[in-house]
């Protein structure tokens, strides 16, 4: 199958490492041009940056962000404009996963968990919609989000929980409102994926992530990646408003 992607220009957040790193590698194969943020530069930025520019059809640049601030996020998408020209897919990746019970929860790292979770994908739908129609295009957008939105957690990950819900609610308002001028927004969601994100828990219990999962094992960021590029491709051109599992049937919805 054709994805159609080849000198298309993309954004990414959170692409240095995870499902991130994978999907910036996966776009670039296919001849995307790649900007995404990194908190800061480090010789496994670098190395990444060398292998997309001597091996893939498109090119990267990684630019540095506090996604957590709302002139910071602003100011990456400007950038990474102004790197790349017109701006054809938008990937909100980047996440954290805080731990702490709902009676421990404190205010503050309530609000960083949803500035990082769901505030930055709203201010760079908007951003990416408001270049677009003043530039007179549409575009593919892409949320990733987690089988937590809809099971909640058990291992005190609500607040977590609870932004990737609000990313879900949210896509399905920006989509309907976008439709019409060419924008596809979806989500793709993921369950239980071998990343830094989760590697201690799963080195301390893994029995007990993998029993959750229908497939029976945990998934690697490159398969996620795959659908990823599918999602934001020409091939899905009539899709848009959707959340796709890629749980490895954890939710089978």
């Amino acid at each position: 199958m054709k994805l159609g992607l080849k000198g298309k220009n993309a954004i990414v957040t959170g692409g240095a490492t995870g499902l991130g790193k994978a999907i910036v590698l996966a776009l670039t194969r296919e001849g995307v041009n790649v900007a995404f943020s990194i908190h800061k530069s480090t010789s496994t930025v670098d190395e990444l940056l060398t292998q997309i520019n001597n091996e893939h059809k498109g090119i990267a640049y990684a630019l540095n962000a506090d996604l957590s601030d709302v002139d910071s996020t602003k100011k990456f998408f400007d950038e990474a404009h102004e790197k790349l020209g017109q701006i054809d897919i938008l990937v909100n990746n980047a996440g954290i996963w805080l731990s702490g019970y709902v009676k421990e929860i404190e205010p503050s790292a309530w609000d960083l968990q949803l500035a990082i979770n769901l505030r930055a994908p709203f201010l760079l739908c908007q951003k990416f919609a408001n270049a677009a129609e003043k530039e007179g295009h549409g575009g593919h957008v892409l949320n990733v989000t987690s089988q937590a939105a809809y099971y909640g957690s058990t291992t005190g990950h609500a607040h977590y929980a609870a932004s990737k819900a609000g990313l879900i609610a949210f896509n399905a308002s920006f989509a309907r409102e976008e439709a019409k001028k060419g924008i596809n927004s979806n989500n793709i969601c993921i369950g239980i994926m071998h990343t830094r994100m989760i590697e201690k828990n799963l080195e301390k219990d893994k029995n007990y992530y993998v029993n959750r999962i229908p497939i029976g094992r945990v998934a690697e960021p490159e398969e996620n990646s795959q659908v990823a590029a599918f999602l934001v491709s020409d091939a899905c051109s009539y899709m848009t408003g959707a959340t796709i599992d890629a749980t490895g049937g954890m939710l089978m919805h």
